[in-house]
């Protein structure tokens, strides 16, 4: 025990026009009538121009087992973005990324889960790419089941034929990055 608090794990709440208006714990927002709440979104490119992509753990409360993108999260209370994407980055496949560049900065989605379980979004999407290019993945069981590189062609091709094999957010945004992803 270093005798460091970890912090709180809350989410930041949003009102329809995006502004902060307070904080909840994590575990507790995410109900059938989940409040709007800031997230993220990650696509991270290796030097080839090859995407990661993961599959979300079987124990996720939602969408268990779909593919989707690299890693998505929530910033705490006063963390950057950038900052809590490379600590989910880290906490999920144990690698870093380079620089990112945010690509749908007003992204937002909401959708229901077989469970009932709501997601209510306001999720920039990032891209980035690898930071080491030899790196080891090291997934967290907690979080992801599988992971592979994959091409953006194949990707998108992948993702109109299945839908329902990926995150609906993941769907969303690979449809409005379209040709502007990186190859």
């Amino acid at each position: 025990m270093t005798g460091v608090a970890e912090p709180a794990d809350n989410v930041v709440l949003l009102d329809d026009a995006g502004a902060v208006i307070g904080e909840a714990p994590r575990s507790a927002v995410h109900t059938s009538t989940t409040p709007r709440h800031l997230a993220f979104s990650l696509y991270l490119f290796d030097d080839a121009g090859d995407l990661l992509i993961t599959r979300r753990a079987l124990g996720k409360r939602t969408w268990p087992g779909v593919w989707s993108n690299t890693c998505c999260g929530h910033p705490r209370p006063g963390e950057e973005l950038t900052s809590a994407i490379r600590r989910r980055l880290l906490d999920e496949l144990g690698i870093a990324a380079g620089d990112l560049t945010c690509v749908l900065p007003d992204f937002g989605y909401l959708a229901t889960d077989v469970s009932g379980i709501v997601e209510n979004e306001t999720c920039p999407v990032f891209e980035g790419r690898l930071a080491h290019p030899c790196a080891r993945i090291t997934a967290n069981p907690d979080e992801v089941m599988d992971w592979r590189w994959v091409r953006w062609d194949d990707l998108a091709r992948a993702v109109r034929l299945t839908p329902f094999a990926f995150s609906p957010w993941a769907v969303q945004q690979i449809d409005l990055l379209g040709a502007a992803a990186p190859r």
